[in-house]
């Protein structure tokens, strides 16, 4: 038992004349900095916001059940607005894959071309209403990201592809 009251009697001692309050201060306030700005670095998932656009509107003219629809310029699959879901919402029980492809497209409303971002709903069996195969700015298999015929639900955690949701990501420039 004498053995132990010196060990920590002679440790407790040793840290006392080695460190001070002030550097114990110092170390502290360093780590609640740390700790603060940590979460800041921590990344932060937003397709729920890309995927929250508005209904079509009066500047947003065309039927969105018609393959005719200014957005699908380069669809490729059956579009979400016949399957249960929308223009910009994926249909109850499937999730938005995370991975997507583009296609630029005109408004004729404005004049204006938007770019236009694809994504896959996956989790469902396919929906089978208004299939649409529009290839207006569709590139070659060595562009990925510009071609509508890969499976874009390989990046979501179910790979069965249900329909296709067309979000409108900004204006293109010149």
């Amino acid at each position: 038992m004498k053995f132990l009251d010196r060990f920590f009697e002679r440790s407790s001692r040793h840290v006392a004349s080695t460190t001070s309050r002030r550097n114990f201060l110092s170390k502290l306030g360093s780590l609640m900095v740390v700790g603060t700005a940590m979460p800041v670095l921590l990344p932060i998932d937003r397709t729920a916001k890309a995927l929250a656009a508005e209904s079509p509107s009066a500047g947003d003219p065309g039927d969105p059940n018609s393959c005719d629809y200014w957005r699908y310029c380069s669809v490729d699959g059956f579009l979400c607005s016949c399957c249960g879901g929308s223009v910009t919402s994926c249909p109850p029980g499937t999730e938005v894959s995370q991975v997507t492809w583009i296609g630029t497209c005109r408004n004729p409303a404005d004049g204006l071309d938007y770019i236009i971002s694809y994504n896959d709903c996956c989790g469902k069996h396919s929906c089978g209403q208004c299939a649409c195969t529009r290839n207006d700015s569709e590139e070659p298999m060595y562009r990925p990201f510009n071609n509508n015929d890969i499976n874009w639900c390989l990046g979501a955690k179910a790979n069965v592809y249900n329909c296709t949701v067309a979000v409108i990501r900004g204006v293109a420039s010149a």
